[in-house]
């Protein structure tokens, strides 16, 4: 039986390498349409936490994991041989940014290394993680190809850039649509066809990097026009206009306009990182990418703009930021998820603490912080108040109590409009 077979009949063992906030939803999504699926991670704490049938990504229900688990259909490993055994491989590992905002291949070279040491005839390799147009047949085609075997012939490789959106309550690993590009013909079949086993809706492209550029455009997109909305909001308070009844009032139009919102900065594993994997690429050919660099300026000017935010709403009070202290309310870089990659509000608490600030945060998702000289502990909502000069709004969390925290704080510093609704001479609005 060839894995097109094995696919069709769901007797294809599938292997994910990196369970994190892609890999172990897929796995998942895999294991609940019937496949037997095996996940690889270096992490030893996420190979018993998922052997025991507990789950560590909010998306992903405990019950869900446990379930695969117990019917013999999910387990994970640290042991890259069992990779051998596998008919498709997914790898789903991080691609950050080194310090001089290049992109850091590191963690897909060592899981290429991985399966091309255990490569076998007729497998398929899919690379989910985010990267630059060329990374499959450039740097991840002829590591595979060393030990003899031919892509496209001997193994199938392909591209489908991950979509996971953490936290998003409307769409899942399943219902978002799959991006595939091969590196030829047969490879963007057959990854295809294991995609369409277990998601609603399959896109399959011409080649891989067209599939590596969908996922830079997306995100590129959306941090363009959040640079431009973080612009406008900066005009705004300058004219007194009030940003947030701007976007309201123009998203009424039914076409021609899509609403972006302002922040205290960028945050992810996405929207910080992927514009500068396009414009390093795009230096390699000789472009310029200059409103993707503009936008990325703008945007991360933002930390410092609400740090100035907070300087005035003290001056109001006759304090400075020297010796006052403030509190943090959401240190993740969006609502509702633990994810702290990057996130604005480690370089709001940065900025505070190198002017002199006595500073604590609450965020139910993130227990403890570790950033720089900084080591805090989240102070529960309740116990968060007394003698706080200053309450900065930088996660818009829907545990918050917002009503409390205006009526709590002398000052409040919103920066996600998560007052929307409440007036009070003591909010500082971004």
């Amino acid at each position: 039986m060839n894995v097109k077979e094995k696919i069709r009949d769901r007797k294809a063992r599938i292997g994910v390498i990196g369970l994190g906030y892609v890999g172990l939803p897929l796995a998942v999504e895999f294991a609940k349409k019937g496949f037997d699926v095996t996940g690889f991670d270096v992490d030893a704490s996420k190979v018993t936490e998922i052997n025991a049938g507990r789950s560590y990504i909010l998306d992903v229900k405990t019950q869900d994991v446990k379930e695969s688990v117990d019917a013999g259909r999910l387990r994970a490993t640290a042991d890259m041989s069992q990779l051998k055994d596998m008919d498709a491989i997914d790898i789903c590992v991080p691609t950050p940014l080194r310090k001089t905002k290049d992109p850091d291949l590191s963690y897909v070279v060592q899981a290429v290394d991985s399966v091309k040491a255990h490569l076998t005839r007729g497998q398929l390799v899919i690379l989910e993680s985010t990267t630059y147009p060329g990374t499959t047949d450039e740097v991840v085609q002829p590591a595979l190809e060393e030990g003899g075997l031919k892509a496209g012939e001997d193994f199938y490789l392909a591209f489908s850039p991950e979509r996971v959106d953490p936290g998003n309550e409307s769409y899942s690993t399943r219902t978002i649509p799959k991006v595939v590009g091969g590196v030829n013909t047969a490879s963007t079949e057959l990854a295809a066809d294991l995609y369409a086993s277990i998601i609603d809706t399959v896109v399959p492209v011409s080649s891989t990097r067209v599939a590596e550029m969908v996922k830079l455009l997306e995100n590129t997109f959306r941090a363009v026009n959040i640079g431009m909305v973080n612009e406008i909001a900066l005009m705004s308070h300058r004219m007194n206009i009030d940003v947030w009844e701007v976007i309201d009032a123009a998203r009424t139009k039914p076409f021609g306009f899509m609403p972006f919102y302002p922040g205290p900065g960028l945050g992810g594993h996405c929207i910080p990182i992927d514009p500068f994997y396009l414009s390093w690429k795009a230096r390699q050919s000789g472009f310029e990418c200059r409103f993707i660099e503009l936008a990325g300026h703008v945007n991360s000017s933002m930390p410092a703009y609400v740090v100035e935010r907070v300087s005035e709403a003290l001056n109001s009070a006759k304090k400075a930021i020297n010796g006052s202290r403030i509190h943090l309310f959401g240190v993740a870089y969006k609502k509702d998820v633990t994810d702290m990659r990057e996130s604005p509000a480690l370089d709001i608490l940065e900025l505070l603490h190198q002017r002199g600030a006595t500073l604590s945060y609450t965020d139910p998702y993130v227990p403890t912080l570790h950033h720089g000289g900084l080591q805090l502990r989240s102070v529960p909502e309740e116990k968060a108040g007394s003698g706080i000069d200053c309450a900065v709004i930088c996660t818009n969390h829907r545990v918050f109590d917002y009503p409390a925290i205006v009526r709590r704080f002398p000052l409040v510093v919103d920066t996600r409009n998560a007052l929307k609704g409440i007036d009070s001479p003591n909010i500082f609005r971004l």
